[in-house]
Order: C-alpha cells, then sequence, then structure tokens
C-alpha cells in the first residue's frame, strides 16, 4: 500500500433494527478529515443509551446541531465520489449509509469496503494492536467518527510498512491492493 487509503467511520443511535447514523466522519488519502453530526429524521426514532454511553452524543444535541441527511449525503459524495471507502464494520456501516442515503433520495458515489481487504493474514492478526498504538499515538481519548476513521487509516499504514525481517528471510508478499 504506497498511499494510505480513504477510510470513514460512523457512529450511531444504536445497533441492530431501526438504528441510524448520527456522525460520519472520514479521513481521504492525504490526511485532510471531516466529521459531521447527522440529525435525525422524523421518523427516526430507535435509541440506544448504551451506544451514547460510548460515543457521548445525545439525541437532542443531535437535533440541535446536527446536518440533515440530504446535507450529509451530499458531503460524502462531493468529497469521496468516485473512490473506494474502507471501513471496519462494513455490515453495519453499510446499513446505516443505507438509511441515510434513501432519506437523502440519493445514491452513494463511492464504494463501501471492508479495510479487511488490504490486509493478509498475518497483519489481521497484528490490527487489534496497531488500532491501539495509533490510538495511542494519536492522543485520541473520545470515541468520535472522525477520531476513529484517524485511527483506522493510521494503523492500516502502520501494518503495510515494511517490518524488519531476519537476514536471508524470504520476502513477505504485499498486501492486496485495492481495486
Amino acid at each position: 500500500m504506497t498511499t494510505l487509503p480513504c477510510v470513514i467511520d460512523i457512529e450511531a443511535s444504536g445497533f441492530g433494527r431501526g438504528s441510524y447514523p448520527i456522525e460520519v466522519g472520514f479521513v481521504l488519502p492525504d490526511g485532510y478529515a471531516r466529521c459531521t453530526l447527522v440529525r435525525p429524521g422524523d421518523d427516526w426514532t430507535h435509541w440506544d443509551d448504551t451506544a451514547e454511553r460510548l460515543h457521548g452524543l445525545t439525541r437532542e444535541l443531535l437535533l440541535r446541531h446536527g446536518r440533515p441527511a440530504p446535507e450529509v449525503a451530499a458531503l460524502l459524495n462531493e468529497h469521496l465520489g468516485g473512490c473506494s471507502v474502507y471501513c471496519d464494520n462494513w455490515a453495519h456501516d453499510f446499513a446505516w449509509l443505507a438509511r441515510l442515503y434513501d432519506s437523502a433520495g440519493l445514491t452513494p458515489a463511492f464504494r463501501l469496503r471492508h479495510l479487511r481487504e488490504l490486509l493478509d493474514e498475518q497483519q489481521i492478526e497484528r490490527w487489534d494492536a496497531a488500532c491501539a498504538r495509533a490510538r495511542a499515538g494519536l492522543r485520541i481519548d473520545r470515541h468520535r467518527a472522525s477520531n476513529d476513521a484517524r485511527v483506522l487509516q493510521k494503523a492500516l499504514g502502520s501494518l503495510s510498512a515494511p517490518s524488519p525481517r531476519a537476514p536471508g528471510a524470504a520476502p513477505r508478499p504485499s498486501p492486496p491492493r485495492a481495486a
């Protein structure tokens, strides 16, 4: 991986049926990051207090400061259009983005992919430790979407960097490239 991939993270009202995106953050390959709160639609009523304790966002805050779904979807399309965008929780993130775009009446202009596509088996085994090092190195203590996207991107970069190997050891295969 010569260039860091575009990474997205989504905070949500909870998990499962009825949950919806409440914050979306992304980081582009050049390091530009953006994060925005999402104002819940009128029919977006599911709320999980456990999720709120994790991300620290209240429904009242979203209603006051969140952007409407059409504005958030357009913002994502503007910045991510034509890209493969990687996430760490594809099934949930796909469902939350579908809810956002359905509500906005728009179609994503980017392709959502799972970041594990970029990793080989050895890198997958080191993933959690790489994320912990990235979080510590970035000095991030708040669980928020753009922070988490930065951590994911930095962890990917650290795993793709060449690591020292014993003299005479066979070279390691390169991780698969994004399509």
